[in-house]
């Protein structure tokens, strides 16, 4: 009733309701047409005028009225100042009159003149409507290089402003962390009872909020389902009869009597729950079925915990329902068209596999295997889909239509799980099949060595070409049986190269070394005689293989065959010194022993290969091989000093001074005017305590070879044996001969400063830099000369003229800031080390020390700056490494103190630093620094740094 009701016009109703007699008063609601009771009061309407329009009823298409539009078909006419629908539209889009100006200045170009410029001509384009072609894009890309060329060009300068920016904003409004960073160090101070007399913080929350409720949940019973779901009907309207007749009465006479008998009145739906129960404990069946019944037979399900498991009933697939069913559709068109096309049918089980329709799958690739019973593919796909049992059986029936299928045999071999079932499949798979070598191998893998010999035995008579199972007899036979089996292998195979190096790894193992160099030789004649083109890479591979594999006589052979093949004579040394390297990163060393060998035979008087060699020894070998090697080396050589140097060094380095000494005098034959040698056989004398060896040696030297640095160690021997005046005369008369060696002139002044001479010594250090003006240690000297005396104007002085002469220099530059650092003036540091970053904005060692200027809140902000500039410069790595140690950060500081020693190993300040820092919080690295520092120490390396 309150349906219907809603469906009359409010027209129809008033009119009906005046039109009747007897029925209720002016006042009270109408009836609604399509009741009985309307129907008897008004019987001149039509019946058919509360009725829906009949299907495919079109109003006037009886008298041909159909060919024009009303504005019902268009819809209302609109103002251009009705407001849109959008009630949140913006200014100037709220009416209907902006929206359709706005769509019409879109539409059209503005080609005003007062659009127009001289110089930029419209603001938009005037071929915008125009097509798009090739020529078009290429301007387009070449308008937008240019830009790309303007804007780079004003880049530095912009992100320069930008940066300063930044910094001008981080230091006018520093982060919280940064305010409050003093106060978190001085955590540190607290005593143990001051930290436990602080209170403790209550809890600022309501009572509610402290002690939240759980949320119950209670289930709905079944009865309050079905009581709702036969109501319903939602009601929009409120029905006219209860607002005409009230309570419970009805026009009709009964009282509690509808229009409408209970029993006629139309079902809104019905629940039941038995039948709920049943489709749910089927749904339950069909998974658990579906699950446990796998591809291997084996249940996947654990009954136990099968609720907690649900996520085993996701299908696997990830695409949609729809695709899928497209997918099925084109797969079963694909297989009615074409039934005997073996991929459709594999597809078509894939498809049902992936959504969880194992038993589909299984019915489809049977069906398959009845239309392709010719195709390995599908039998191999069902056997796959099958559970164990039902999986041999299908394997069966295609041995049966397939008897020459090798991978139906292996199938078959894999699915049983008794080693002895698996070779009764395999022997019977070789009686059909005995030309297969993947057949034969799997076969021998299961077999005892015994056994095994004997099946490759037969192996090689049915595939004489496989030269795997030649190989493998070969290996489980004596060693006069294996050179039979060798020799057969290659009559048989007279193209592989295996074959031979095998026979010559065979020699070598039973100690006949002589004979491996006359086999590969022999491989080489042979394999070119049957058109076998020897492949150069191939052959250094197979000698790296047999070095790793301990036959070292074999490997050496190999590369002697095949070290000159397909090279050209200009390019020998070259190709060979990368070959050499190569095997040495690929951890051959005897090959690469062996190609230095052969290059020094064809080059014997080639320092540089010499050299290298040498070299290689003293990394990888022993220091017999190298001095044996060094030997051989001057007597090719005599000229080459270092060679020499290397193995007096060698010897000194043994302890094995004499030997070192005798090296040394035959150095001095080969080379009597060598300032080396010289060099080196004082230091030799003077490192063993034999002074008056090393000053006659010298004096000899200075007589007979005189040189600026024989002078210089001359001065430093006397020097540091306390002899002053002696050390005074002879820098004196050196600096006759050469005045422009800085090394003299600081020397000079340093002998007269420990003498208290400033006087002299300031006046050495300026004639020294008239002569030697970019010397940067001179300035350093004179500079710190004159602030030990307390003329720190003056030392300031200094050092300005040195930037004036020595631009771009970072030293003098990081001299100016610990000046002024030292003397208390931080503000002028501060401004000094902007200077000098802006002048050498690339300088590791002024961005280290600009970290540590910084206040403790700015130096992470500072380094971060620094490793930008200069990612990989070991100073800047220290910097790090010591802002990381400040902080007590003990893991993240030894990690930078190993990176800053591995980039630069002769850094001595990482070192210093370290092994203080690995003093304080490590033991096992510490051994590690001083093994190292002791290395570097030995090896005379120049341990640089400011410490």
């Amino acid at each position: 009733m309150a349906s219907a009701t809603a469906k009359q016009p409010a027209k129809t109703a008033g009119k009906a309701a005046s039109g009747g007699s007897g029925g209720a008063a002016g006042g009270a609601p109408a009836m609604p047409l399509a009741s009985p009771l309307m129907g008897g009061l008004n019987k001149k309407k039509k019946p058919f005028l509360g009725m829906s329009a009949p299907l495919g009823y079109v109003p006037g298409l009886g008298r041909g009225a159909t060919g024009f539009t009303t504005r019902s078909d268009i819809g209302p006419a609109r103002d251009a100042n009705d407001p849109v629908d959008d009630r949140h539209a913006p200014p100037g889009k709220r009416t209907v009159g902006d929206q359709m100006k706005k769509n019409q200045e879109e539409d059209e170009e503005d080609l005003n003149d007062t659009n127009y410029d001289e110089f930029n001509g419209y603001a938009g384009s005037l071929f915008s409507s125009g097509p798009y072609e090739k020529d078009d894009e290429e301007a387009d890309a070449i308008y937008a290089a240019l830009d790309k060329r303007m804007d780079e060009r004003r880049k530095e300068r912009r992100e320069l402003r930008e940066k300063e920016e930044i910094e001008k904003y981080r230091m006018e409004r520093p982060k919280i962390q940064q305010q409050f960073s003093d106060l978190k160090r001085k955590l540190a101070e607290v005593t143990e009872d001051e930290w436990l007399s602080i209170p403790e913080v209550g809890d600022a929350r309501n009572k509610r909020q402290r002690n939240p409720r759980h949320e119950k949940l209670t289930p709905v019973p079944d009865s309050f389902f079905a009581k709702h779901l036969q109501t319903g009907e939602n009601h929009t309207s409120v029905d006219p009869l209860q607002g005409q007749f009230a309570g419970l009465a009805t026009p009709f006479p009964g009282g509690l009597n509808t229009p409408y008998p209970g029993g006629m009145t139309p079902e809104a739906g019905e629940l039941d729950m038995r039948k709920i129960g049943q489709a749910r404990n089927t749904l339950m069946d069909m998974r658990l079925s579906q699950v446990s019944d796998s591809v291997s037979g084996q249940t996947v399900v654990d009954p136990k915990g099968y609720l907690t498991d649900l996520n085993s009933m996701i299908p696997t697939h990830g695409g949609d329902i729809s695709d899928i069913k497209k997918a099925r559709l084109l797969l079963k068109s694909v297989r009615e068209t074409n039934p005997h096309h073996p991929p459709a049918w594999i597809a078509s089980a894939r498809l049902e596999e992936v959504t969880g329709k194992l038993q589909v799958a299984r019915n489809l690739i049977m069906k398959g295997t009845e239309m392709c019973p010719k195709s390995e593919d599908v039998w191999l796909e069902a056997a796959r889909l099958q559970p164990g049992d039902t999986a041999k059986a299908v394997v069966a029936q295609a041995v049966r239509h397939l008897p020459q299928s090798v991978r139906i045999y292996i199938r078959a071999a894999e699915l049983e799980t008794d080693i002895r079932a698996k070779k009764r499949v395999l022997r019977k798979a070789l009686e059909n099949v005995s030309k297969s070598v993947r057949l034969w191998k799997i076969a021998v893998e299961l077999e005892e060595p015994e056994d095994a010999r004997i099946m490759l035995s037969r192996a090689v008579e049915c595939c004489p070409t496989s030269v795997e199972l030649w190989l493998a007899l070969a290996r489980l036979e004596t060693y006069e049986n294996a050179r039979r089996v060798l020799n057969k292998a290659r009559e048989n195979i007279p193209t592989d190269r295996h074959i031979w190096i095998t026979a010559a790894k065979l020699e070598e193992a039973n100690g006949n070394t002589q004979m491996v160099e006359k086999i590969i030789d022999r491989a080489i004649t042979s394999l070119r005689a049957n058109g076998v083109e020897i492949n150069r890479e191939q052959w250094i591979q197979d000698a790296e293989e047999c070095d790793k594999a301990g036959s070292v006589a074999t490997c050496q052979a190999v590369i002697r065959a095949v070290i000159g093949i397909g090279i050209e004579e200009e390019d020998c040394k070259h190709t060979w010194m990368e070959d050499a390297d190569s095997c040495v990163a690929h951890g051959a060393l005897e090959c690469a022993r062996a190609i230095y060998a052969h290059a020094l035979q064809v080059f014997p008087s080639k320092k540089s290969v010499w050299l290298r060699a040498a070299y290689f020894e003293k990394n990888h070998g022993t220091r017999e091989s190298l001095e044996a090697l060094l030997q051989r080396a001057v007597a090719h050589c005599p000229k080459a000093e270092v060679l020499w140097l290397m193995g007096a060094k060698s010897k000194w380095l043994a302890g094995d001074v004499p030997a070192a000494r005798s090296i040394l005098a035959l150095a001095f034959q080969a080379n009597p005017n060598s300032e080396e040698i010289w060099l080196a056989a004082v230091k030799l004398e003077s490192e063993n305590n034999e002074y008056e060896r090393a000053r006659r040696l010298l004096a000899k030297a200075r007589s007979s070879a005189p040189t600026a640095r024989v002078f210089m160690k001359s001065v430093r021997l006397e020097w540091v044996l306390g002899n002053i005046d002696a050390a005074h005369e002879l820098c004196t008369e050196a600096l006759k001969h050469y005045e422009d060696f800085p090394k003299l002139w600081m020397m000079r002044g340093q002998i007269e400063e420990q003498s208290e001479n400033i006087d002299k010594a300031r006046e050495a250090y300026n004639q020294g830099l008239k002569k030697c003006p970019h010397s940067m240690s001179l300035w350093l000297l004179l500079s710190r000369l004159e602030e030990r005396v307390g003329q720190l104007t003056r030392a300031r002085a200094i050092l300005e003229k040195a930037r004036l002469k020595n631009p771009q220099t970072p030293e003098i530059w990081l001299e100016s800031v610990r000046l002024e650092y030292r003397a208390g003036l931080k503000n002028i540091s501060n401004t000094l080390m902007a200077k000098a970053l802006q002048e050498c904005p690339n300088s590791g060692i002024l961005w280290a020390e600009a970290v540590f200027l910084e206040a403790r809140p700015q130096r992470k902000t500072k380094s971060v700056d620094a490793l930008k500039k200069c990612e990989h410069d070991p100073h800047v790595l220290l910097a790090v490494a010591k802002l990381f140690w400040s902080e007590r950060k003990i893991t993240k500081a030894r990690e930078w103190f190993l990176r800053t020693v591995k980039i630069e190993p002769d850094l001595g300040d990482a070192w210093a630093f370290f092994y203080k820092f690995e003093l304080q919080h490590g033991t096992e690295v510490r051994r590690f620094i001083l093994r190292s520092c002791d290395k570097l120490t030995s090896l005379g390396t120049d341990t640089r740094g400011h410490f």
